[in-house]
């Protein structure tokens, strides 16, 4: 069953604006007050995941700062929604793969508003390839150093400056647990993330800083689009137990959890938001 019209879009991490239709990404419920007076740093803030998480955020009392790669008019709009939302954003430009660059968006958003509470590792890439063979060493430097490294270095600047009570949530994915024969360099960063995740929340607990992942299944975000071509975008998702695809506003919802003190009692954890996919079951 097609879901959507065929698209493709031809430059990675694609443009929210130009999806039809455009992901859902608006919190479904009012407001409790779970991150009043907290500042949270996304990146990959501009759109799909992370857009959705701002907007909740914001809906929660956080202040945001975002990060993202190029795409002004996404970021331009995810800002209005959060100060829609009574709050305020910060944009931030540049690429995650530089330590310099995630070193002083932390600065940035702490200059702006005097802490960093929460840290949301979002930003990736993926590029498929039919034949593992074919990937060349660009093509696995540059997947790693966006969906890894990034992480690894915005983790490493936010923990220096991060208090007793922070959160830190990272973005894994389904791949990490089943694989994806068409996206084996995409996979294996996300087992990173996930063992990073591991690794980092046995550090965390010495700082009193939790860290957690989510693992999303098949989302409509402007990735799949820049990613697939357009009849496998049509129906994309369509395989799942629920028979579709989630959206970003599904996800979101498991990040607030991880990032406030709903889930004070968890650390080293990945929740699994993948429209009914059983995993390491």
């Amino acid at each position: 069953m097609t879901e959507r019209p065929a698209q493709h879009q031809n430059r990675q991490p694609g443009v929210e604006s130009k999806l039809d239709p455009e992901p859902d990404f608006a919190p479904r419920f009012p407001g409790s007050g779970r991150l009043e007076g907290k500042v949270a740093l996304i990146t990959g803030g501009d759109s799909g995941i992370g857009r959705a998480c701002a907007v909740l955020f914001a809906r929660e009392g956080a202040k945001l700062a975002l990060v993202y790669l190029d795409e002004d008019r996404d970021a331009e709009t995810t800002r209005q929604a959060v100060e829609d939302e009574g709050s305020e954003a910060l944009l931030i430009a540049g690429d995650v793969a530089d330590p310099g660059f995630c070193a002083d968006a932390v600065k940035q958003t702490i200059d702006r508003f005097g802490r960093l509470d929460v840290l949301v590792n979002n930003a990736a890439e993926q590029h498929p390839a039919d034949d593992f063979e074919d990937i060349p060493p660009s093509q696995l430097k540059k997947t790693f150093e966006t969906n890894m490294f990034g992480y690894f270095y915005m983790a490493q600047a936010a923990m220096k400056r991060m208090g007793k009570g922070s959160a830190i949530v990272n973005t894994t994915s389904i791949t990490a647990y089943r694989g994806s024969h068409h996206l084996v360099d995409y996979s294996a960063t996300k087992g990173a993330v996930t063992a990073f995740t591991r690794s980092l929340s046995q550090i965390g607990t010495k700082k009193g800083i939790r860290v957690n992942a989510v693992a999303p299944g098949p989302i409509w975000t402007p990735l799949i689009a820049a990613t697939f071509p357009a009849d496998k975008v049509a129906d994309f998702g369509s395989g799942q137990p629920l028979g579709r695809a989630g959206q970003p506003n599904e996800v979101a919802t498991c990040h607030l959890f991880l990032a406030c003190a709903d889930s004070s009692y968890m650390t080293g954890q990945v929740l699994h938001p993948n429209g009914g996919e059983i995993i390491g079951g």
